[in-house]
């Protein structure tokens, strides 16, 4: 069983930064690919960013050059740098990594820009 659990969320003007972090409860956690996804009010929960266990990384259009997604294999523990905000970057952010076919999700932080 895995579990994550996220921090960081909280309310910032437009133009300023926040740090996610997630730590994960894994033995050997070089062996999960990570992702960031957000989900806004009436809207799909969508993918912002992923980082493989070697930190190969990947971003939605939306944030590339803004947010920057990082781990810590020792500290178990991936982050998301969030630069240069903006309102419709509000939205609840969940931690993820699928393992063995299983999705798994943390219980999300809630991010408010603004303007």
């Amino acid at each position: 069983q895995v579990q994550l659990v996220e921090s960081g969320g909280g309310l910032v003007q437009a133009g300023g930064s926040l740090r996610l972090s997630c730590a994960a409860s894994v033995t050997i956690f070089r062996n999960y690919a990570m992702a960031w996804y957000r989900q806004a009010p009436g809207k799909q929960r969508e993918l912002v960013a992923t980082i493989t266990g070697g930190g190969t990384t990947n971003y939605a259009d939306s944030v590339k050059g803004r947010f920057t997604i990082s781990r810590d294999n020792a500290k178990k523990t991936v982050y998301l740098q969030m630069n240069s905000l903006k309102p419709e970057d509000t939205a609840v952010y969940y931690c993820n990594t699928d393992r063995l076919r299983m999705r798994y999700w943390g219980q999300g932080t809630q991010v408010t820009v603004s303007s």
